[in-house]
C-alpha cells in the first residue's frame, strides 16, 4: 500500500532500549517492566498499574479479581472488538450484548440500563478508538445499581474526559499496546486500578499465584495462578513512547483535526461525535460512508489502505443467544455502525500531505458511486 492503515513508532532511543535489555541478558519480566509501569501509572494518575502480556488476560484478570463468573451477566456494547464479550465467557459468566450511540460509536447508557437485571454485576464499555466515554453518566449508573466498571480501554492510552485520564475512572480498565494501537509494544497490555486488594490479588495471579518471594527457596504460592507477565524487552519498547506520550498525543489530535477540516461540508461523510468533555487519544479515525465494503476495495486498489471499524457481534456464531450470551433489546445501532464505518490511515508520522490523498480518493470514490444514485449515510 502506497499509505498504510498504520505503521508503530520507532525512534533511536525505542532502538537503544531494546539492545540494552538484550545485551543485559534480563529478557523475562523485569526492572524495565517496572520502569514502563511507573510511566503509564505516573501517565494516568492511578494507584496500580500492572503490565501483561495483552489487553485480553487483562480484561480476564479484572473479571477474576471482581469475583464475577458462573451466573454473573456482564453488560458489554455489541460493537467491539470479540475479546470484550468474549473475556466474560472465559470466566464462565454471560456476556449481554447492548447497542450503541450511532454518532459516537459507543455503549447505549440508556440501553445499559435497559440491560440490567437481578444477575448484572458489571458494566464493560469500551472507549472504543481512543475515544472517551461519558463517565460522569457512566458513574451514576454504576453507583444507581451498584455495579462495577471494568472498561475494556484497549485503544484509550492517553484518552481523557474533563481531565482525568482513561484508567483512572473506572474500578479496573484494561489497554492494548498491539501494533495499531497508540502506544505499541507488538503484543502487550496493562491494567489499572485504584483498589491496592484487586492489584495485590492480579499481581499474585499473574506470577502463577506467588504471594511472598525474597529467595527462590522461600517463595510462597499462596493460589492457583498462571503466567501473564510482560517482557523487558517488550516493556523497553513501551517506555520509548511513554516517555514522549504527551508530544504524541498533540501530534494525534492535530491529524485528527485535519482530517475534520478536510472532510468539512461533505454530507456523503459523517464523522463520529466526540462526547462533551471527552479529550480523545484518536487510536483510529473512522469515517461513515454509504456501501462501505465498495468504498473499501476501491480505495485498497488506490494504493490507501483502509479498514472496517471493529466488529457487530450480534453477526457471529460464537455470540449467538445462549447460557453465555444474551442479546438485549434491538442491535440495529450496532449493525448500521459496521455497515457504514471505514477506518482511514492514521499513525504518528502520517503527513499532512498523505492525508490530502486519503481524502482526495475518497471523495472521488464517493462520487463515483454518487453518479449510481446511492443514498449517502445517515
Amino acid at each position: 500500500m502506497r499509505i498504510p492503515l498504520s505503521r508503530p513508532y520507532l525512534n533511536e532511543d525505542l532502538k537503544r532500549g531494546v539492545l540494552a535489555v538484550l545485551d543485559s541478558g534480563y529478557w523475562t519480566e523485569g526492572p524495565v517492566t517496572r520502569e514502563f509501569e511507573g510511566l503509564c501509572r505516573e501517565h494516568i494518575g492511578c494507584g496500580h498499574a500492572l503490565a501483561v502480556c495483552n489487553c485480553s488476560v487483562g480484561l480476564e484478570l479484572a473479571l477474576r479479581a471482581l469475583g464475577i463468573g458462573p451466573g454473573d451477566e456482564v453488560i458489554v456494547p455489541d460493537y467491539t472488538y470479540p475479546v470484550t464479550a468474549g473475556a466474560v465467557n472465559i470466566v464462565g459468566a454471560t456476556a449481554v450484548l447492548a447497542d450503541v450511540e450511532r454518532d459516537t460509536m459507543l455503549l447505549d447508557l440508556d440501553a445499559l440500563e435497559a440491560a440490567i437485571t437481578p444477575r448484572t454485576k458489571a458494566i464493560m464499555p469500551v472507549s472504543l478508538f481512543g475515544l472517551p466515554l461519558a463517565y460522569d453518566r457512566l458513574d451514576a449508573l454504576k453507583n444507581k445499581h451498584g455495579l462495577f466498571v471494568i472498561e475494556d480501554a484497549a485503544c484509550a492510552i492517553g484518552t481523557g474526559f474533563r481531565g482525568r485520564k482513561t484508567g483512572n475512572w473506572a474500578d479496573v480498565s484494561a489497554f492494548s499496546f498491539y501494533p495499531r494501537k497508540f502506544i505499541a509494544t507488538g503484543e502487550g497490555g496493562l491494567v489499572t486500578t485504584n483498589r491496592p486488594d484487586w492489584a495485590e490479588w492480579m499481581e499474585s495471579y499473574k506470577h502463577f499465584g506467588m504471594q511472598t518471594q525474597t529467595t527462590r527457596e522461600d517463595t510462597v504460592f499462596g493460589m492457583v495462578g498462571t503466567n501473564y507477565k510482560l517482557s523487558n524487552i517488550l516493556a523497553a519498547v513501551g517506555c520509548a513512547q511513554m516517555r514522549v506520550i504527551g508530544e504524541l498525543l498533540v501530534r494525534r489530535r492535530a491529524q485528527a483535526a485535519y482530517y475534520v477540516e478536510l472532510l468539512a461540508g461533505d454530507d456523503r461523510i459523517g464523522i463520529p461525535r466526540v462526547v462533551a468533555g471527552g479529550e480523545p487519544s484518536y487510536q483510529a479515525f473512522c469515517v461513515f460512508v454509504p456501501d462501505r465494503d465498495r468504498v473499501m476495495r476501491e480505495m485498497r486498489a488506490g494504493g490507501i489502505e483502509v479498514q472496517v471499524g471493529s466488529y457487530a457481534l450480534q453477526m457471529h456464531p460464537a455470540f449467538r443467544p445462549g447460557p453465555l450470551c444474551r442479546h438485549a433489546g434491538g442491535l440495529e445501532n450496532s449493525r448500521w455502525v459496521y455497515d457504514h464505518a471505514l477506518a482511514l490511515p492514521l499513525y504518528h508520522d502520517l503527513t499532512q500531505a498523505e492525508q490530502d490523498e486519503v481524502v482526495r480518493q475518497l471523495r472521488a470514490v464517493l462520487s463515483q458511486e454518487s453518479r449510481h444514485g446511492d443514498r449517502p449515510a445517515q
